[in-house]
């Protein structure tokens, strides 16, 4: 009988005991456990410097109209107030509009929005600040505001020109289809409702300059801005994020503004001074996801194929550009989703209306275009007598295809991942079951959908897509790591450390990432459009492998071995090709014996995206470069004499790549579909007809609790990798999976829909509150009787 040693070399029990926590595991989030113990440093949780001021800032109490007269004595007169600015006091740039300008830091004699910023006040305490605004004296020449799409259509009141995008003849194709349909949906905003509200420490520097603590996702934007504004190079403005409680595109833009403020009045006074948004302030005066205005006209055939579309988008972008621009074109470019419109028009508006201008919201405009296709679909469905599903299923792309952009369709696997998903959940026997008991109960009917997501991944403004890193390697073998992302609970921090780690294969401990500043990595985009993590962690990828040629470089010649004789494992650095008999170096050991022979240890990294392009000239381009896919069965339950409803169970089937870390992308997924189903059944955003925010607080505003989560929720990871050279091989999580809420909407429609036999594709509104469920139950019986 044979006898095989069971000895372990040196090198096998090193492989056995891997570096913790490199790329791919499932690792906790970074700031977790200080999270849940109230440890994680917020700005407001920072000790105040002696003699902080308070900075508030005085708002408008009508829409739309001329400012006659500003008295500000008894505010500045008021106790406790130190000083007051208006737009006059602004030393610099007066608008600090992001991209197009019509964002004047104070109103600039015209009034666009009630609750606009009229002055700012600083005081010794907030609640001084607070008191001091209300004893402004403010006479106003008062003017109707425009306070809708509709009213904003009909006056041809636009923030931007529109734009337009167009495959084949939509127009031919649809008079000639053999059947014709058209419909509209009103799809309503959302406002971001962050833990950490808008919030900037400014602090004076000893040049003249400003050290900025900002809440922001878009740093180098508020330091260009806070410059132009104190008329100062950008050098001599630092902004410093270490975390934010939350942003979800709502720090993106605007929140610039108070760290404008804040900044003016420190190199006013030479104090540091603290601006915070408290909750309603912050509801009034910052912007939200935009409602959109939506109409189709569609021809298909009697099976329900699409061969034709004329789409007309129309955003609510309030009283100036923003980001409204961009946010419609995401509409328009994902009015599609995984659907081929074949011959297609699609139009978008960009509508001026005397309201906070509206803004990035997670999803950036996709959703509302998203949301469309899957009313289409529905209603093409009803329309021809098939299950909506069958119908999504025939109408899906096909690889060798193009969008209504140009976009050629590439690696189309959703069909794959759809067909899992519908195996997976049991979809055509509980859709046989929830047929059989709405037939059985006339009060009570139950709604299920299963809908697709395919998500464009990139800026559509090209020059935002690039990202820097800083990486610092020190004698104790510890990593300094530092890059152009934002942290705002999404986990980035967490991952672009775990590229770190696998790059050098060491443990996750000795990575640490530091504030996203200013005066460490220059000239970055902000932390949006779902790119976190795949510019940050190519820039800090390219980073970690320059350092590593380096050190490679330096062992060749040192030991006097190839480049292939010296690998990084498992916290060691391996000489050797033989593995028995290769030495093995502690990495610390090994980056002190570099540093010791003069090799340096620090070099910055840099990501650019390739192959994207997108010319608005001739509307056609590469805007994306690649998409993320998924799906989401939902179930509801809903109470026909009250609309009252119940989300009974949720199975999502996500594409995230290679996953860069399972665990925090399988939260990521859980908490955007409950604020994507937030955004379409409870959150709704109210103006009266003086366009006074109605929906100003926790009290009037009904965000997702622990309660709305269905009992059975469902998440697992589509585990296929990325085609497309992106970091790991993994895609984007931060906003694909918002639009899995969607399901649940299209549910309710579909419980609704029982109420007439199917054969009537009931009006749902967005938010699908339950007033708005019931009228829809409303109309499909008196329709059903007619």
């Amino acid at each position: 009988m044979s006898h095989v040693s069971s000895k372990v070399t040196p090198w096998e029990a090193r492989r056995q005991r891997p570096a913790k926590g490199k790329s791919g595991s499932k690792l906790a989030h970074e700031s977790a456990e200080k999270h849940v113990l109230g440890t994680a440093t917020y700005i407001d949780d920072m000790p105040e410097l002696a003699g902080t001021l308070f900075a508030t800032v005085g708002k408008s109490t009508i829409a739309h109209g001329k400012i006659l007269s500003l008295d500000l004595t008894a505010v500045r007169n008021a106790p406790g107030v130190v000083d007051v600015i208006t737009l006059d006091d602004i030393p610099g740039e007066k608008d600090i509009g992001p991209v197009f300008k019509g964002d004047p830091i104070f109103a600039d004699g015209v009034v666009e929005f009630h609750g606009q910023a009229l002055f700012a006040v600083v005081a010794e305490s907030f609640e001084q600040a607070k008191r001091a605004v209300l004893l402004a004296k403010v006479s106003y020449e008062e003017q109707p505001p425009l306070l809708t799409i509709k009213e904003a259509l009909q006056q041809n009141a636009f923030v931007r020109p529109a734009h337009s995008m167009q495959k084949g003849d939509a127009t031919a194709a649809i008079n000639a289809a053999p059947l014709q349909l058209s419909g509209e949906l009103y799809v309503k905003g959302q406002e971001h409702f962050y833990l950490e509200g808008q919030i900037s420490y400014a602090l004076p520097a000893e040049d003249g300059g400003i050290k900025l603590y900002c809440s922001s996702q878009h740093p180098s934007e508020v330091q260009k801005l806070v410059a132009e504004v104190l008329d100062l190079p950008i050098n001599h403005v630092q902004v410093e994020v270490r975390r934010m409680g939350g942003g979800f595109g709502g720090k993106e833009t605007q929140a610039a503004q108070w760290g404008c403020i804040a900044s003016v009045f420190a190199r006013r006074l030479n104090r540091p001074v603290k601006m915070r948004l408290d909750r309603q302030d912050d509801m009034v005066l910052t912007g939200k996801r935009h409602d959109f205005y939506n109409r189709y006209r569609l021809g298909i055939d009697e099976s329900g194929k699409i061969l034709g579309a004329d789409i007309e988008l129309a955003g609510f972008c309030g009283y100036s550009p923003d980001l409204s621009d961009a946010i419609v074109d995401r509409a328009m470019f994902h009015v599609d989703n995984a659907y081929d419109l074949n011959n297609a028009r699609v139009i978008g508006h960009r509508c001026k209306t005397n309201t906070v201008s509206n803004t990035a919201y997670r999803g950036f405009g996709g959703p509302q275009g998203m949301i469309f296709a899957e009313a289409m679909l529905d209603d093409i469905a009803r329309n021809v007598g098939k299950d909506p599903l069958d119908v999504r299923k025939a109408n899906f792309y096909r690889d060798g295809g193009s969008t209504h952009y140009g976009q050629p369709v590439e690696d189309f696997y959703l069909p794959e991942l759809v067909e899992q998903l519908e195996q997976d959940c049991d979809y055509r026997a509980r859709r046989a079951a929830i047929t059989e008991f709405n037939r059985a109960n006339r009060w009570k009917k139950r709604g299920l959908a299963l809908t697709p997501i395919r998500f464009g991944i990139s800026f559509t403004i090209q020059f935002l897509n690039q990202a820097g890193a800083l990486v610092h390697i020190y004698t104790d073998g510890s990593v300094h790591l530092n890059h152009g992302g934002t942290e705002m609970g999404q986990g980035l921090f967490t991952k672009v450390a775990q590229v770190v780690a696998h790059e050098f294969d060491i443990d996750i401990d000795m990575v640490q990432a530091s504030a996203t500043a200013t005066d460490k990595v220059p000239n970055t985009s902000p932390t949006a459009a779902s790119s976190g993590s795949d510019l940050n962690g190519k820039a800090a990828q390219n980073a970690c492998q320059i350092l590593k040629s380096r050190l490679v470089q330096f062992a060749q010649q040192h030991y006097q071995v190839n480049a292939s004789d010296v690998r990084f494992i498992n916290n060691h650095v391996v000489i050797g090709s033989d593995d028995d008999s290769a030495q093995w170096i502690s990495f610390a050991e090994f980056v002190t014996l570099a540093y010791q022979n003069r090799v340096s240890l620090s070099t910055t990294g840099y990501y650019a995206t390739p192959k994207i392009h997108y010319n608005r000239d001739t509307a056609s381009g590469r805007p994306f470069f690649y998409f993320a896919f998924g799906a989401c069965c939902a179930e509801v339950e809903v109470d026909t004499l009250t609309g009252e409803y119940k989300v009974l169970r949720a199975d999502i089937l996500h594409d995230v790549g290679r996953s860069l870390n399972p665990a925090i992308d399988i939260g990521q997924i859980e908490g955007a579909f409950i604020q994507g189903m937030g955004w379409l059944t409870t959150e709704e955003l109210l103006w009266d007809d003086k366009g006074r925010l109605q929906s100003n607080s926790a009290a009037t505003y009904k965000i997702p609790t622990s309660v709305d989560i269905p009992e059975h929720f469902n998440v697992q990871l589509f585990d296929r990798a990325n085609a497309e050279d992106t970091i790991y091989n993994s895609k984007a999580v931060g906003e694909p999976p918002f639009m899995h809420g969607i399901a649940v909407w299209c549910a309710l429609r579909d419980a609704v829909a029982s109420v007439a036999g199917y054969t009537i594709s009931p009006p749902l509104d967005t938010p699908a509150t339950p007033e708005r469920v019931l009228n829809a139950v409303m109309f499909c019986q008196q329709e059903s009787k007619a």
